[in-house]
This record gives C-alpha cells, sequence and structure tokens, in this order.
C-alpha cells in the first residue's frame, strides 16, 4: 500500500492513452452522460443542492489532500505546486462556482475550466505516477470533477454561456498568462508552460517551438471555446 503514495514511485511511468487512461476517460465521460440522463431530477432542489454541495466536498478533500500528501512526503515545491496552472485554478473556482451558484463565474469556467480539464485528461503531466497511485486519483478526481461541476451547472441550473463571455474569458486568461509569466521569471518556475513545453507528450508538441507554439496555443484556445459553445449555437439555430 506504501507504494500508491511514494513520491518518488516505483510503479511503471504514466503511459498516455493506455488501457488505464482509456478507461479513466470513459469513466469520465460516462459520468457527463448520467449528468444528462439524470437532468430533470437534479433540478429538484434537494437533490440539487445535495449534488453541489457534494462535489463541492470532494474537490475540496482532493484539493486539499494533493498538498497534505506532498507536504507528508517532503516534496512540495513553490516552483511546482502552487495551484498556478489554469487547470488547478479551475478546481478551486469550481469549487466557490458550486457553493455561490454565480452565473458571472461559470461563464468563465464553461470556457477556461472545460478548455483547460478536458485538455489536463487527455494528456496528462502525470510522470512517474500511473494507476493505482494516489496522484493519478488524485488528478483525475479534480479534473473530472471540474468538467461534472460545469455541466451540472448547464443542466441543473440552466446556465447557458454567451459569445461576449467567451472573449472576456480569452481576455482574463492572456492577463493571467502574462502575470504568470512574470511569476515565472522570479521564482524559476514553469507555471502555464509558458517558459518551456513540459517534458510528458500534450499538445505543445504538435505547436511549433517556443515561443512560437505560445501563439499557436492561442489559436487552440479560440477555436476550442468555439467548439465547446457549438452545441449552444446549434441548439438556437434549429430553435
Amino acid at each position: 500500500m506504501q507504494a500508491y503514495f511514494q513520491f518518488h514511485s516505483k510503479l511503471d511511468s504514466f503511459r498516455l492513452f493506455s488501457v488505464e487512461h482509456l478507461l479513466t476517460i470513459g469513466i469520465i465521460f460516462v459520468l457527463c452522460i448520467l449528468l444528462y440522463v439524470k437532468r430533470n431530477e437534479l433540478k429538484e432542489n434537494g437533490k440539487r443542492r445535495i449534488f453541489r454541495f457534494s462535489l463541492a466536498f470532494l474537490l475540496v478533500v482532493s484539493d486539499v489532500s494533493e498538498h497534505l500528501w506532498l507536504v507528508a512526503e517532503n516534496a512540495w515545491s513553490i516552483r511546482r505546486d502552487l495551484p498556478l496552472h489554469l487547470s488547478d485554478i479551475v478546481v478551486i473556482l469550481a469549487i466557490f462556482m458550486l457553493l455561490t451558484r454565480s452565473y458571472k463565474l461559470f461563464q468563465f469556467m464553461y470556457f477556461a475550466a472545460l478548455g483547460s480539464s478536458i485538455q489536463a485528461i487527455l494528456t496528462p503531466n502525470l510522470g512517474k505516477f500511473s494507476f493505482p497511485h494516489f496522484q493519478y486519483i488524485e488528478f483525475f478526481v479534480s479534473h473530472g470533477g471540474v468538467v461534472l461541476a460545469c455541466l451540472f451547472m448547464v443542466v441543473a441550473f440552466n446556465y447557458r454561456p454567451t459569445i461576449p463571455s467567451m472573449w472576456v474569458t480569452i481576455l482574463i486568461v492572456n492577463l493571467y498568462a502574462a502575470c504568470v509569466f512574470f511569476l515565472n521569471k522570479l521564482l524559476g518556475a514553469n507555471y502555464l508552460y509558458i517558459m518551456k513545453k513540459p517534458r510528458t507528450a500534450s499538445l505543445l508538441d504538435y505547436l511549433g517551438p517556443w515561443p512560437w507554439y505560445l501563439l499557436s496555443l492561442e489559436l487552440v484556445m479560440i477555436v476550442s471555446f468555439y467548439i465547446l459553445y457549438s452545441p449552444f449555437w446549434i441548439k438556437g439555430k434549429n430553435r
């Protein structure tokens, strides 16, 4: 059991799109489908309240336990473990969104949280942490939970993203990235992978060398946000 909690794991390294990875993606996908299937039940006040508080609690436990684990393993590093990656900070924002039911926060989260979390789920930077290591499970619980949180606000509260909010989100993400760039310089860190690409396989491998992949990533972000908005555009057209 101890082997599943060691920071210097002796388990096999994570393999992208391995059987375990595909099964994990499949589980998250099935849970998203179940949200849609059970959408009418989730609109009932009692069940809606139980679900959002339970999911918020799960995200809190997942996020806090990761940092406690790193501290316990004497492995926490300010250069690596601050929640500054977009896919990390949206976990915290998802908790506030669930607790406050904030529509304004949803407008940002639908694009930024779904886009970054889906990317993290598809190409996780897990290195030596493969299933069933604690870090593997925590990673997918937190990022899968963010996806569920955003979709829950859609099916349970009938929240809808808008094109103006999409462009506001793009502006916020770019301003945030500019701030993180200077923080990276100060700390000698690589948050948001602005300074260099991650060692593990990712979408950035296909977007050119530094710094050009940052421009390519900007285009990918815009296209992915439009894809995320497309179901609502199609539904509006059909009406």
